[in-house]
């Protein structure tokens, strides 16, 4: 493989007293042609608080979640601990400012100055109907909007 990989941000997470959305540089704001209409988007994100050499070795974690196995391969999370820290969030749009390049969100799971590498609609097709999982996390919940309300605290060792 032979081949030059570059990413370049083209935002950032911004959090300011609570609230949360993403600000668009300036050069890529004509790329949000056409997202009005869309409930919500995935942002594709860089973890780069963990961006470390021996965070991209590591391969597995050690009991990351309370019920789940005492040992997972990084593929098996959503851990940003893994050989490329390329993070995705589903996002609810409350309202985007297409002059100044803002998305505003109820809540991003990033950090405040997170880079994001890209943006992409949330199709209705991406759904799947006979998804399954491991035992240890089919509890959680179903649906995205059920997530706000879910004790994550009583699952993931933080």
């Amino acid at each position: 493989m032979d081949f030059k990989l570059q990413v370049n941000p083209i935002g950032k997470v911004k959090i300011d007293d609570n609230k949360h959305f993403i600000q668009i540089d300036e050069k890529y704001i004509e790329a949000l042609e056409g997202i009005e209409g869309f409930s919500h988007l995935q942002i594709v994100w860089w973890g780069h608080l963990c961006d470390t050499p021996k965070n991209r070795a590591n391969l597995t974690l050690e009991k990351l979640f309370k019920k789940g196995p005492d040992q997972l391969g990084s593929f098996a999370t959503r851990s940003p601990i893994r050989p490329n820290p390329v993070m995705i969030s589903t996002i609810r749009v409350k309202s985007i400012d297409y002059q100044k390049g803002i998305i505003i969100t109820p809540y991003i799971d990033a950090e405040d100055k997170t880079p994001v590498i890209d943006i992409k609609p949330y199709y209705l097709m991406e759904r799947v109907k006979n998804c399954k999982v491991p035992n240890w996390c089919s509890h959680w919940p179903h649906w995205y909007e059920d997530t706000v309300t879910f004790d994550w605290k009583d699952e993931i060792n933080f």
